[in-house]
Formats: C-alpha cells, structure tokens, sequence
C-alpha cells in the first residue's frame, strides 16, 4: 500500500522539476574577489537586484559565485558589471574602487580587483 502512494508521488516531484533550458534560465560561474561571509551576502543580495537575476550562489572556498538568470532581460556582460560596481573583482576585470572603498574593512582585505590567490 505504501508503494502505490509513494511511487506517483516521485514520478510526480521528478516529473515536475524544470530544467534550466524548459524555462529559459541560464548559468553563469563568475571568479570574485570575496573573503568573508559580509562579501557572500554583499554580492548575493546585490545580483538579486540586477535585472534578470534569478538567483545568486556565492561559494567562499572558491570564490566563485554562481548564478542563474533570464538570459533574454541580462547577459554574462552585464551581470560581471554588476559584481564590479559593488565593489568586487569579476573574472577579469577589476573593482569599482569607490564601491571598495564602502565595503565593510573585512571584504578589503585583498585589494580592489585583485583576485583572492588561494594557497594550497
């Protein structure tokens, strides 16, 4: 009796899991300059006010934030000048010195646009 509820009730949840593609979003992984938790939640809250965002995943030990987006309302582009205007490195191109500057003492840690090297 179990089995028969509890299989339509998985064939249902997989069933209705939308892919990236089936709803138009796209990825992005972009390399930061972030530090600490204060650069984690400067940069998520941060993406999620540029147009097109939908979400915004910043992995510290990496220091790469992922993030998922309309592709038709923003680009790659777009979303790289976002990080850079709040202060931080994105891929490759540097910081907006004065956003650094406002960013709390913790997140300057490394410098504007500089990449945060990790030591093995």
């Amino acid at each position: 009796m179990i089995r028969s509820i509890l299989l339509p009730l998985a064939i249902a949840l997989i069933a209705g899991r939308a892919t990236a593609q089936d709803t138009g979003l796209a990825t992005l992984d972009v390399r930061t300059s972030s530090v600490c938790d204060m650069c984690e939640k400067t940069i998520e809250e941060g993406l999620l006010y540029e147009k097109g965002v939908k979400q915004a995943d910043l992995d510290l030990a990496t220091n790469v934030v992922h993030v998922t987006y309309d592709a038709k309302k923003t680009s790659p582009e777009r979303i790289r000048v976002a990080i850079t205007k709040l202060g931080y490195y994105a891929d490759d191109q540097p910081g907006d010195e004065k956003a650094f500057r406002n960013l709390p003492a913790c997140c300057q840690k490394e410098g504007c646009g500089k990449p945060v090297e990790k030591k093995h």
